[in-house]
């Protein structure tokens, strides 16, 4: 589909952006790869759509996606330019008996791309394509023994980089970063406010990542750099702080209070209320009054 020739190995694949070639007769403007994919492109000729998230390539964009993830490709009219960059493509069996089959998993930012890219700096950039040279020398070696695991141990190296690069861009990106927590805080004050909580139960971190129109594991991360807690978290310091409130304003009984916040049973209710303030909710109650 690419125009390219065979890769050197059945199972991973370093390609040279450049040599792509986008304008044959009959390609897909949506594809499902069954690989891991790692890139770092610049093409202004070409967007990507991938979840929710459409990517311009002007800039350099490293970009991750993990099998069964539907990309979809617009090429923009009357637009020629130059490409660069290179796509790092590697199928889950390359993984196997290796460490790296179960820790993989681990790396979010697979996911993170239903949101948004990372962006390098030159120095960070620079960091990354030194490590892809050494993967590409040794892909272009005569496959032995040591191959797959010392590949993969580039891989590995590379992705702890990435991961660092990102915690990074959750901070210096503090402006849009904070416009999600705001909208965040919006989205449960609407919930908690319209009656919600008695006919649908607490929101889910489900229901809040949906409607800021994110993945759950970027949002949880997002929160947890700018906030130390996590999505689970605000919602229950949302639940407790509405209980609060009504402990020492109401003459609701707990278990009213408890229905009214959208718990089935009371003890439920009673137990968070405790393992998040050291005390009951009757205690509290006699305690403020």
């Amino acid at each position: 589909m690419w125009g390219l020739p065979q890769p050197e190995h059945p199972l991973i694949s370093l390609v040279d952006y450049s040599l792509i070639v986008h304008s044959r007769e009959n390609s897909p403007t949506c594809i499902i790869c069954d690989y891991y994919g790692i890139s770092i492109k610049r093409d202004t000729a070409l967007k990507m759509i991938y979840g929710q998230q459409e990517y311009d390539f002007d800039e350099g964009a490293m970009i991750f996606t993990a099998p069964n993830q539907v990309l979809r490709f617009e090429k923009r009219q009357d637009v020629t330019a130059e490409r660069s960059g290179w796509i790092l493509c590697f199928h889950p069996d390359f993984l196997w008996k290796t460490p790296m089959a179960k820790t993989i998993k681990q790396y979010e930012f697979f996911n993170y791309s239903v949101h948004e890219a990372l962006f390098l700096s030159e120095k960070e950039e620079a960091t990354i394509n030194n490590i892809v040279q050494n993967i590409q020398q040794e892909y272009h070696s005569n496959i032995d023994k040591f191959s797959q695991n010392i590949i993969t141990s580039l891989i590995e190296t590379l992705l702890n980089y990435a991961e660092r690069f990102y915690q990074r861009q959750f901070i210096t990106r503090k402006i849009t970063n904070h416009k999600i927590l705001d909208r965040l805080e919006e989205i449960l004050a609407d919930y908690f406010n319209n009656d919600l909580l008695a006919t649908k139960g607490p929101p889910t971190v489900q229901y809040i990542s949906e409607t800021l129109n994110i993945s759950q594991s970027y949002l949880s991360s997002l929160l947890k750099v700018l906030t130390g807690r996590s999505t689970q978290q605000h919602i229950q310091d949302k639940l407790i702080g509405t209980a609060k409130e009504k402990l020492s304003t109401t003459d609701l009984s707990v278990s009213e209070i408890a229905y009214e916040l959208g718990f089935e049973h009371p003890q439920s209710f009673s137990k968070l209320f405790k393992a998040k303030t050291n005390l009951t909710p009757l205690e509290f109650r006699q305690k403020f009054n």
